[in-house]
């Protein structure tokens, strides 16, 4: 698929992604289960009806880590479409802080890892791809095809402001 055919695209479901950065570091899980159990990734997860995207991803990070995530910033949106037709977008935040102290759940497993030494290899193919610059503070709308974990296309752009190009 290329940016003409992403167009009139439409989800099957929407979910978020939270990643909290301070300190030099950022807090990462291990998934149990879902989409991607087993992977390194943020906490997140499907919006609930009714439930914004900036909701979500504070309930999610409440579930999955026991901490709520504080001072929000929107940094994208992630378009997945996988071969089997199934087709996902994720609205990713950013958040400087959080109350609590991170502990393992039925869903996942803390980690707080430090921003020189993030997994990509543990995780999903399109991480290593847009992450480094919502590290650098860019904001972003990616777009991705896959077959199962297969990256098969991709396109990124980088925004100055939360629009589609």
């Amino acid at each position: 698929m290329n940016f003409t055919e992403w167009q009139d695209w439409r989800p099957q479901e929407r979910a978020t992604l939270c990643f909290v950065i301070k300190d030099g570091r950022i807090l990462l899980i291990r998934k149990k289960r879902g989409l991607g159990a087993g992977k390194m990734n943020g906490p997140g997860g499907r919006l609930e009806p009714g439930e914004t995207a900036e909701q979500a991803a504070v309930r999610e990070t409440e579930e999955e880590l026991l901490v709520t995530p504080l001072a929000l910033s929107f940094r994208g949106e992630l378009y997945f479409q996988f071969a089997d037709g199934y087709g996902l977008q994720c609205s990713v935040f950013s958040a400087k802080d959080c109350r609590g102290e991170p502990r393992e759940t039925a869903e996942a497993v803390p980690h707080w890892t430090p921003l020189d030494q993030i997994p990509y290899a543990e995780m999903w193919a399109d991480d290593a791809l847009w992450m480094p610059g919502l590290l650098a503070g860019k904001k972003f709308h990616a777009f991705f095809h896959f077959d199962g974990e297969k990256l098969l296309k991709q396109e990124i752009f980088w925004l100055e402001s939360p629009e589609l190009p």
